[in-house]
């Protein structure tokens, strides 16, 4: 199948460089660095093994690029509303359209933009960072949660899966709204509180009361899932997050990034939308809501 990325960051690079060495077809769309790929390639430093795509297919506008099968969205979703003039280039009837990006609510978002899109859902769970130019900084983790939000395509589906296994990528299907609230529980702490406190994921985890405040963040996110009528969330599932985090690299979360370069943090979907869900089912989140009082103070 052939692939385009929107968005060649520390996710969509990442992704979309793993498609490519597994023989896929790959296009990206580049900004910033575009004439140093398109000069010297993409290069991943992986924790998994480094490597480099010498020729990527690179372009500076989806206008260039070809239609493909399966258009990977890896954008901030501050910069969602590019969407309606960078998206339909690309597009044919079957076209399916992957968003691996943070929060709730968003592919209704996109959704409202193209109403006959189909989408899914993509939850990275992955340490990886773009810092300079044409080389993505892949530190630990990898796997993604793909939920099929309106996909009615089966087998385009399953051919990306499996596209991604062959490629390498810990790829698991998934139910829609389980898997981003499971991704919520991680996001709604950790990138907030790495913010406001100017730290990392470790230093959060070894003091006692940020500890202990971070539980208490992550079990708002469950009990508001449960509210939802999210099945599958308890708190060993808190537990386990704050585990694997605790194993993790120190590290710096996306909207801790969005803040050091002085770049527009992702508020809306990652706070404002999931709280909004929740109150209207009846769960308030006030340690949440006071972290987004907080960030939006900061973002503004």
């Amino acid at each position: 199948m052939r692939y385009a990325i929107i968005g060649t960051g520390a996710i969509g690079g990442y992704y979309g460089a793993k498609l490519a060495r597994g023989g896929a077809e790959v296009h990206f769309l580049l900004h910033s660095d575009y004439e140093y790929v398109l000069n010297n390639g993409l290069q991943v430093n992986s924790c998994d093994g480094s490597f480099h795509i010498d020729r990527p297919n690179v372009y500076r506008r989806t206008e260039d690029m070809p239609q493909c099968d399966v258009v990977i969205v890896a954008l901030k979703t501050t910069n969602n509303h590019l969407l309606t003039s960078l998206l339909p280039p690309l597009l044919k009837p079957d076209t399916m359209v992957l968003l691996i990006q943070n929060g709730i609510g968003v592919e209704a978002s996109v959704e409202m933009m193209f109403p006959d899109i189909r989408l899914a859902a993509g939850l990275a769970f992955i340490c990886s960072a773009k810092t300079e130019p044409g080389v993505v900084n892949h530190q630990c983790y990898g796997n993604i949660n793909i939920g099929n939000y309106s996909c009615r395509d089966a087998a385009r589906y399953a051919a990306m899966l499996d596209d991604m296994r062959k490629a390498g990528i810990g790829v698991a299907d998934v139910e829609y709204r389980q898997a981003r609230w499971k991704k919520a529980v991680w996001n709604m702490p950790f990138n907030g509180m790495t913010v406001a406190l100017d730290t990392q994921t470790d230093r959060l985890l070894s003091n006692p009361a940020t500890l202990k405040l971070i539980r208490e963040q992550m079990m708002e996110v469950i009990g508001a899932a449960n509210a939802l009528g999210v099945e599958g969330l308890d708190e060993s599932f808190a537990d386990k997050m704050i585990r694997n985090t605790q194993v993790m690299v120190p590290y710096s979360p996306s909207m801790k990034l969005d803040h050091d370069f002085h770049r527009p943090m992702e508020i809306e979907f990652l706070y404002t939308r999931p709280i909004a869900e929740a109150r209207q089912a009846g769960f308030a989140m006030p340690r949440l809501e006071m972290l987004e009082a907080l960030l939006r103070f900061k973002d503004s």
